[in-house]
């Protein structure tokens, strides 16, 4: 049920989208994630553009231990911070998480420090697309 992207893993779940937010949010919390930010695209599209648009957040999702290691080995690495998890409305019961591969993001810096923090991280956000997998 899972499918690695480029970017990360996507997961589709048999949930309604704010039910999908929520849970999204939990198994994050199991990973030491918090959500530092929510971007609430459909409500900005409609209020920028007047335009309508399925029901999807941006979740910046935040380990802070992660992040100290990150942030103390590159200062800059703060760019490419927090992982963004997208939640997107498919259908009536269906949800398509998508989590970011740190790895990916951090490949464009050569540091074995942040390797380390990307791996761990990676690790965290797999274990969580694997416990939404499982919804039933």
């Amino acid at each position: 049920m899972t499918d690695q992207i480029s970017l990360g893993l996507t997961v589709k779940i048999p949930l309604e989208f704010d039910a999908a937010v929520d849970r999204v949010t939990e198994a994050l919390k199991t990973e030491g994630f918090g959500v530092l930010t929510e971007i609430d695209v459909r409500a900005t599209m409609k209020k920028k553009l007047d335009v309508d648009f399925r029901p999807y957040k941006i979740l910046g999702a935040c380990n802070p231990p992660l992040a100290y290691r990150a942030l103390n080995a590159v200062p800059q690495v703060g760019l490419l911070l927090p992982c963004n998890v997208t939640v997107a409305y498919v259908e009536d019961h269906l949800t398509e998480v998508s989590l970011v591969d740190p790895v990916v993001m951090m490949g464009a810096v050569r540091h074995p420090e942040l390797e380390a923090v990307a791996n761990d991280a990676q690790a965290r956000l797999k274990r969580v697309a694997s416990m939404l997998a499982s919804i039933e």
